[in-house]
C-alpha cells in the first residue's frame, strides 16, 4: 500500500513516508493476523515450545504492535513460525522488510508457497531461471489446452 500521484501530481491522502512505514509492519501484521484468527499469544508461545522453540507471551505481544526495536535472530525467527503456524522463508522475508527496508514486489492473489517460489527462482543463475521458466510456461499452455 503505497501512496500514489494523481494526476494533478499530488499525494494520496497518505503521505508516502507514512505508507512506507505502514508497509514495514509485515511480521507485526502476520502475529496480529494471527491473533486475529483466534491464536492467544499464549497459544502462541506454546505452539513455538511444542515445536522445540523458545519465545515468550510478551514478546508475541510486544511483535504485534510493532513495539520491537531490532529484528529478531534466526532462531527467534524460526520460533515465530512455528508459534503463528506460517514457513520460516515467509516469516524471514517479513522480517527483512520490517528491520531492514528490504523492498520486494508483492505476488496479489498467490499464496505463500508461490512467494516461496518466486524468492527462490531471484537467487538462481540465469540459466536455471530459464528452465524454471520455460517448465513453468509449459505447464500454462497444457493447463490452457486442457480448458478447452
Amino acid at each position: 500500500m503505497s501512496a500514489e500521484r494523481t494526476q494533478s501530481g499530488s499525494h494520496d491522502a497518505i503521505p508516502e513516508r507514512l505508507a512506507r512505514e505502514m508497509d514495514r509492519d509485515q511480521l507485526s501484521r502476520m502475529v496480529r493476523e494471527a491473533n486475529d484468527a483466534g491464536l492467544s499469544y499464549k497459544d502462541m508461545a506454546d505452539r513455538a515450545a511444542a515445536a522445540g522453540h523458545t519465545v515468550s507471551k510478551p514478546y508475541m505481544q510486544k511483535l504485534a504492535t510493532n513495539n520491537v526495536a531490532s529484528s529478531p535472530d534466526g532462531d527467534r525467527l524460526e520460533a515465530i513460525a512455528a508459534a503463528i503456524g506460517r514457513p520460516v522463508d515467509v516469516v524471514k522475508r517479513a522480517a527483512a522488510v520490517q528491520w531492514l527496508n528490504y523492498e520486494t514486489r508483492d505476488l496479489s492473489g498467490y499464496d505463500d508457497d508461490v512467494r516461496i517460489i518466486v524468492a527462490h527462482l531471484a537467487g538462481m543463475e540465469p540459466k536455471d531461471v530459464k528452465r524454471w521458466r520455460a517448465m513453468i510456461e509449459a505447464a500454462e499452455q497444457a493447463e490452457i489446452e486442457g480448458d478447452r
